[in-house]
């Protein structure tokens, strides 16, 4: 809602008259849904093109929706909206951790050790080959190291549109934005005294910002729970020389063929490198297909 409230204010600083065009979509939408024959006496062919380009307008089998008409009603300043902000109040959702995002916090705090000590690596890569052993018997270490990019891709991107409240996130940095904007608007005129209020509004805003950043950590925390195990399996594989041979080569983009273990591609080890490719190609693959919303809209 605050996203389009922002879009409907700022539409209406561009062209006045659209504030009323836009109660005429709302007052003869039916069940939201409109066509452009039923508003083109009250709106040029431009407003309308607007609206469906900024989104508040999106296509349907049967015409156009009214994406989100609260917000419409928000920024256009009707019903209880005051018209000062459009995150004024609570921010929405709550943004405090649970007991069991805390406890997946600490248990991958416990397994961050894991890259250092060999203990902790070896009962961990020994516990997490009871699963992944088979499919490493059968199956070339690089094409192994591709299907765990895969898979950890995918909880990764699950679990951020599943545990990331977008609404929380937006509330916040459409505070950011509205505080950049009256910012710029105090320059322009002058006004030092609104500068410096605004100076003090970001100063407490910092640790408001809290949760926005506990928000977009969450599903960090859980994605830990798998991607550390994982990682430290492949560690432990290699580093303990449990993968030999021509098992540890894999053809990399204009290096040729290179050793997993001991070829490295600029500071970092091949199989690292590698794994990283894959996990960014999967992830964006994964993201396109589900139709996963990992960032708010602008």
């Amino acid at each position: 809602m605050a996203r389009t409230a922002r879009t409907v204010r700022q539409l209406v600083d561009e062209d006045p008259e659209i504030a009323g065009a836009l109660e005429t979509v709302l007052d003869r939408a039916s069940g939201d849904t409109i066509q452009w024959a039923d508003v083109n006496d009250v709106l040029s062919s431009g407003q309308w093109g607007r609206l469906i380009e900024t989104g508040v307008l999106v296509d349907e089998d049967d015409g156009f929706r009214v994406a989100d008409p609260d917000g419409v009603r928000e920024g256009l300043g009707l019903g209880d909206y005051d018209g000062d902000s459009v995150t004024d109040g609570e921010p929405p959702g709550d943004p405090s951790w649970s007991q069991w995002d805390k406890a997946a916090g600490l248990v991958a705090l416990m397994l961050f050790p894991g890259y250092y000590f060999s203990s902790i690596r070896s009962t961990v890569g020994s516990a997490v080959d009871l699963v992944l052993g088979p499919l490493d018997s059968v199956l070339p270490f690089y094409i192994v190291i591709l299907l765990l990019a895969l898979l950890t891709g995918l909880v990764t991107t699950l679990l951020q549109a599943n545990l990331m409240d977008m609404d929380v996130i937006e509330y916040y940095q459409g505070k950011m934005q509205e505080l950049q904007e009256r910012q710029e608007a105090a320059r322009e005129r002058g006004d030092d005294e609104e500068l410096e209020e605004i100076r003090e509004e970001q100063v407490s805003q910092m640790s408001e910002n809290l949760g926005m950043f506990k928000e977009q950590f969450k599903p960090m925390v859980w994605s830990m729970l798998v991607i550390i195990p994982v990682f430290l399996w492949m560690y432990w594989n290699l580093r303990g020389g449990h993968i030999t041979g021509a098992e540890r080569d894999v053809v990399m983009p204009l290096a040729g063929s290179v050793d997993l273990k001991s070829g490295s591609v600029g500071p970092a080890p091949t199989w690292l490198v590698w794994y990283f490719l894959c996990s960014l190609s999967f992830s964006q693959i994964v993201r396109k297909t589900l139709n996963v919303q990992t960032t708010p809209d602008s």
